[in-house]
This record gives C-alpha cells, structure tokens and sequence, in this order.
C-alpha cells in the first residue's frame, strides 16, 4: 500500500551567507529594492505581485514573482504567498504591485487582499510589514499610511 504514496521531502539551500543579504528598515528601501527586480518594459502594461521574503533580522532571503495579469488586476493566491514563506524560513513579508496606470490610491480589492494576508501571516507568525503600490514614479505604502 505505501509504494502509491508520494514522499513529500522539503529543503532549502541557501546560496549565500546570511551576514551577506541586504536589510530593509524604510519603505523608500523596499521600493528601491523591487525597481531593481521589476521588469520595466511591463510595469505600465499589466499588474503583477511580487513579495519580498525576509527572516527575523530583516535580511532580504528573496523576491518572489506571483502573478502576472491585466490591466486592472492580477491574481493573489495567499497559500501560495505563504507556502513559500514557510519553504525559504521567512518570518516577515513585503507584498507589492504596480499600477499600470500610474494611479497609487490603493482599491477597495487592494486593502481587502492586505487585511487578508495580514491575518493570514498572524495565524502563521509571519508578519506582514508592508505592501507598497508601484509606478516608475512613486509608491505608495500601506505602512507609511497607517492601514498596516
């Protein structure tokens, strides 16, 4: 009976030494750290999600590219934003997204999705630090605004 069972095994290999990965105390550091990563040639032309996966001294572990979608929207899977947060050891997140349309007042969706993954990330203990709205010329912060 157990040879049609799969075997979950779960790793992680990091390929640098932690004392080595950038830290992030500011929003201003967030941003500038995801215009690094962010494909420029399609932040004007459809949403994406990304997360930003830190340990408990803040040291960035990684980016994570979730989704790409429209014009107006993108799809955010929470399980999957936390199924990798438990893989890589993160103990705290950033969430981010671009408008397209240059526009950084978060939507009715946008604060729904962050008191989501907020709640989430309490059950859990990681906690959700931020989630910055991205254009090439600005962002907006949820932290630096007080819905976090």
């Amino acid at each position: 009976m157990l040879g049609n069972i799969c075997e979950i095994s779960i790793s992680y290999e990091p390929k640098i030494k932690r004392s080595l990965l950038p830290t992030l105390k500011t929003s201003q550091e967030s941003y500038q750290l995801l215009m690094e990563s962010w494909n420029m040639k399609t932040i004007n032309l459809m949403e994406e999600f990304k997360i930003i996966y830190m340990n408990r001294a803040s040291r960035v572990l990684g980016i994570h590219h979730l989704s790409s979608g429209s014009i107006v929207g993108t799809v955010v899977d929470i399980r999957l934003i936390f199924a990798t947060a438990l893989k890589c050891l993160a103990t705290k997140i950033i969430i981010c997204h671009n408008h397209p349309s240059g526009n950084l007042s978060p939507s009715k969706a946008d604060i729904s999705i962050t008191q989501n993954i907020a709640h989430a990330g309490k059950i859990l203990q990681i906690e959700l630090l931020d989630h910055l709205i991205i254009s090439e010329e600005g962002y907006f912060s949820f932290c630096d605004q007080g819905y976090i």
